[in-house]
């Protein structure tokens, strides 16, 4: 089986730790490209560098300013989009079909996706909870569902 290709979507993620981390699973993972939109710290911010330890120079990276656009990109580009959220209609992230060409969309710390960006997604996926909190950091949720896409 060919490897697949996966972007990871960053949309307005509150915490440049978090976004600093993304570039580093992002590296170990071998994930083609992380897209920035909204207000996501991009490099040079110096939390993004001080977390990423230089994986921002491997992974290749976009910032796109509004994520709506950036979502109709991706989908012109051939790309299915597949966002990371906790919703009604979600699957659970090991039960869901991926193409070839993947964008993992995660959402805000605080309000996850919006809702115009989740009817632009082609399937919602859930990474199922058993403990008394109902979400994992943004960042964890990331790597679990990263490596996921990209070595199954």
């Amino acid at each position: 089986m060919a490897q697949r290709q996966v972007a990871v979507v960053l949309p307005s993620i509150r915490s440049a730790h978090n976004t600093g981390s993304f570039f580093r699973t992002a590296d170990a993972a071998g994930v083609s490209k992380i897209y920035l939109a909204g207000y996501t710290a991009p490099p040079p911010h110096p939390h993004v560098l001080k977390v990423s330890l230089g994986a921002e120079e491997s992974v290749p990276w976009e910032y796109c300013a509004d994520p709506i656009d950036l979502a109709t990109k991706l989908c012109d580009e051939g790309y299915q989009s597949v966002g990371v959220e906790l919703t009604d209609y979600s699957v659970d992230f090991r039960k869901a079909n991926y193409s070839d060409k993947v964008a993992l969309w995660f959402g805000n710390e605080i309000h996850g996706l919006s809702p115009e960006l989740q009817q632009l997604m082609d399937m919602m996926v859930k990474i199922p909870m058993h403990g008394l909190k109902e979400s994992l950091n943004v960042s964890v949720a990331g790597g679990v569902m990263i490596y996921h896409v990209t070595h199954y």
